[in-house]
């Protein structure tokens, strides 16, 4: 074998990598300069610690992606930075108390990517565990629920999200999505033919087996109703999405895509007439406006602060919204709408923009997998993080109903950032495999 011949490098893709943390970390240091020069013409506060670990942070993920995945794609990672120093600036002003933690739940996030590249060498090493990560999916999904160490999030909604171990809080369900779409992509991939080939006959009719839906039929039930009965719609929606997704891309018949359209219609049409979390949040997106003062405040203010940035923005720190009193819970759900005050309509775009790249890198991962799991894998991942976004950013521009998750490593969120990374790691070891040469006998 002569790989120096078929032009195998690694160092060039690592290169552009470097050159893109590089610039996107000039972009977070002026992000942060910007707002503490515009309004008292001094530096920020603790501004050297934070360019140190910066810089620490973006020499850590070079030496880690040289070392551990040299051929995988290049942008992935600058871009999961960038939103994250974005989100982790816009923080650090509007909660100056939410800073620290959310640095170093960014830094947990990082060594939990730096784990999974290093336990798993080989994607196809989860595809051989499917069903004991079913099994972990299951217990995180109950944890929230289990007395003493599950609470609600809030006592209005009654969700229940979070499980609690002396001070630390986490969600485990941010967790137990990754390995459901693990499970699911790997049984739809083996049970490929019994789902797409028909071998029944009903009447004139020749449908694919259905006892090969029986074991994802069981999980996907059970999780939805588990994540319902913790009230928690946006990540059951999340999840009913991913494996819908998956099972159209494994079959490829519009008749399962057909179905679930319908089937999801219909639990909308149930759960606004039995869950009042439900129903509350149809009416506020399509009648925000004839309550603003009450039920639509949140929503309203939401679009009074888009309005409020027109094309340009108010500028970075110069918006109102910012203020919790105008815009509730600013950090995580509405982050995007003080972005889209203070960014304006073309910061807004860009960041819509950054999520396009990031699912095109996800994508692109996925069509240059070397074995099906690996490609079916990838593409769910994509799925599960490119839908998350467009539920948030369009729950906030009133385009959909309020969902309730976050947005992805901008959203103020330890639970979200160990998870996303975990995910991102799962990418990029995907990547790494598709873009190594085939080598072929000198």
């Amino acid at each position: 074998m002569q790989l120096a011949a078929l032009g195998y490098r690694t160092k060039p893709r690592r290169r552009s990598e470097l050159g893109l943390l590089v610039v996107g970390g000039v972009a977070i240091i002026f992000a942060s300069l910007l707002p503490a020069l515009a309004k008292s013409n001094a530096l920020p506060a603790h501004e050297l610690l934070f360019l140190l670990g910066l810089i620490g942070v973006l020499v850590i993920v070079q030496a880690v992606n040289r070392r551990l995945v040299p051929d995988a794609d290049p942008v992935m990672m600058p871009l999961a930075l960038v939103m994250n120093g974005l989100g982790y600036v816009m923080i650090s002003r509007i909660a100056p108390h939410g800073a620290g933690p959310q640095f170093a739940w960014t830094v947990i996030g990082l060594g939990a990517y730096s784990a999974v590249l290093l336990v798993f060498r080989h994607s196809r090493d989860l595809e051989r565990y499917r069903y004991l990560l079913l099994l972990a999916a299951f217990g995180l999904l109950v944890a929230p629920v289990v007395p003493v160490i599950g609470a609600p999030i809030n006592r209005v909604s009654g969700a229940y999200l979070w499980v609690h171990a002396g001070s630390i809080t986490f969600q485990p369900v941010e967790i137990a999505k990754l390995l459901l779409v693990i499970f699911f992509a790997s049984y739809f991939i083996e049970k490929r033919e019994l789902l797409t080939i028909p071998t029944r006959r009903v009447g004139n009719h020749m449908l694919p087996d259905l006892r090969a839906f029986g074991p994802i039929a069981v999980a996907a039930v059970m999780s939805l109703i588990v994540i319902l009965g913790e009230r928690d719609i946006g990540f059951a929606l999340l999840l009913f999405i991913v494996f819908l997704s998956l099972l159209w891309l494994t079959t490829g018949r519009w008749t399962y895509l057909a179905i679930g359209i319908v089937a999801f219609i219909a639990a909308t049409f149930v759960a606004s007439h039995v869950l009042g979390q439900v129903d509350g949040r149809i009416t506020t997106w399509l009648h925000a406006w004839s309550d603003p003062t009450n039920t639509g405040y949140q929503t309203v203010q939401g679009e009074v602060a888009f309005a409020r940035g027109g094309l340009y923005g108010t500028g970075l720190g110069l918006g109102i919204s910012a203020n919790p009193v105008v815009l509730p819970v600013n950090t995580s759900d509405f982050i995007f709408a003080v972005m889209g005050e203070e960014l304006g309509l073309f910061g807004a775009t860009a960041v819509i923009i950054g999520f396009l790249l990031l699912v095109g890198s996800g994508l692109r991962a996925s069509l240059r997998a070397r074995s099906e799991f690996s490609k079916l894998c990838a593409a769910g991942l994509t799925v599960l993080i490119g839908f998350q976004a467009f539920f948030i950013m369009a729950g906030v521009t009133r385009l959909l109903p309020l969902t309730g998750v976050t947005l992805p490593f901008v959203s103020a969120g330890g639970s979200s950032l160990v998870a996303n990374y975990a995910l991102l790691a799962i990418l990029m070891r995907i990547s790494n495999e598709g873009n190594q040469p085939v080598a072929t006998p000198s």
